[in-house]
């Protein structure tokens, strides 16, 4: 978090295009990535509250063409809401530009700065307080990708490149087994085998999309429930949120990661295997949401392989982890000795549990379509 003082995030905000008097900057301390803040401003007899946020560029390497991303997806999301009779400063993100009118600032120390407009009477929520926020979210997710299907101007850039591509995910996890930096791959074997028993389904999204029986999408790429803003008053999910890896993909990628983070029974890094599980009620609610919204856009392609995608994407993830744990936990943040085999571990349970599931999660999407 960030550790300057006030004063600097006052000059930060006099960078940009905003009216009134400066009254305070605090942190939120929410998201993993960026330094995100809130600031408060004295402007036509009221207060006014906006969001900073200094991008990590480390991570994004370019914030240059993260925000040119942005500014596209938000400018074509508002002429959208204003054509359907909604309200564009509370159902996309607004960017405050500097007052040299760009998106983004970069100060002489070489830091990223931002700004949006405060989305007032919504909120975000970190784990499910209400199942219909489930469905909520899921849907505002589905409305957003079946409205920047229309996205004109060619493709988006790619933040994180290949950042979905399950077939390189496998071949940097064979590399991982092969070198074995640590010496961890002879304590791990049952879970090696558990990845090389579905080596034939790391392909299939990537092939349909290469072949173009599978389209490629605008995607939102990071679909769980808290990048969604759910109205204090109806419940409805107002609008999408973080979108910093709004990029070229498959809607599968999106709808199967929202199911591998908003089915599961158990967090993410739970130690205890027994309290991990797949949660078909919650299924029912993400497809039933989704699908609402999306079912219209999608072809036959996309459809069919929605069960299927929900497995990809959380076997892909326990991929990752594993190989993070074979290479030394030199990616993923770890909190304890075999943070990230726990990690691990919780995914092949839950690609298990969805196995197993698998003709109920079926007939769950056939109920919706």
């Amino acid at each position: 978090m960030d550790t300057r003082p006030a004063a600097d995030l006052e000059s930060i905000c006099a960078s940009f295009a905003v009216e009134g008097r400066w009254i305070s900057t605090c942190p939120i301390p929410s998201g993993h990535i960026n330094d995100t803040y809130c600031s408060r401003f004295e402007a036509g007899g009221g207060i006014v509250q906006y969001v900073n946020q200094r991008i990590n560029h480390h991570v994004f390497r370019e914030p240059e063409l993260l925000m040119a991303n942005i500014e596209r997806v938000t400018r074509f999301a508002r002429q959208c809401i204003v054509a359907a009779g909604g309200d564009p400063d509370r159902e996309t993100l607004t960017i405050v530009p500097t007052r040299e009118e760009r998106s983004y600032l970069r100060t002489p120390e070489g830091t990223y700065w931002r700004m949006f407009r405060f989305i007032n009477g919504a909120r975000t929520y970190d784990r499910v307080e209400d199942v219909r926020h489930v469905y909520a979210a899921s849907k505002a997710f589905g409305g957003f990708q079946k409205m920047l299907a229309q996205l004109p101007g060619g493709r988006l850039h790619e933040t994180i490149p290949d950042f979905h591509h399950t077939r390189k995910r496998y071949d940097a996890f064979l590399a991982s087994v092969e070198f074995d930096p640590r010496g961890r791959a002879a304590a791990v074997k049952p879970e090696i085998d558990f990845i090389l028993a579905r080596e034939k389904d790391t392909g299939v999204v990537v092939e349909g999309l290469a072949s173009g029986r599978i389209p490629e999408r605008v995607t939102h790429n990071d679909t769980k429930l808290n990048n969604v803003m759910i109205d204090d008053r109806t419940g409805a999910g107002v609008c999408v949120i973080d979108l910093d890896t709004v990029m070229p993909g498959s809607v599968l990628y999106d709808f199967g990661d929202s199911v591998r983070l908003g089915a599961a029974t158990a967090a993410e890094d739970e130690p205890d295997l027994a309290k991990v599980g797949f949660d078909l009620g919650l299924f029912d609610r993400l497809a039933a949401g989704y699908l609402d919204a999306a079912r219209d856009f999608l072809v036959p392609a996309e459809t069919e392989l929605l069960v299927f995608a929900a497995r990809l994407l959380t076997l892909e993830c326990g991929m990752r982890f594993l190989t993070d744990h074979l290479k030394g936990d030199v990616y993923f943040k770890i909190h304890r000795p075999g943070h990230n085999l726990d990690r691990a571990r919780t995914q092949f349970k839950l690609v298990a549990e969805m196995e197993r599931q698998e003709s109920a999660m079926d007939a769950v999407v056939r109920k919706y379509l």
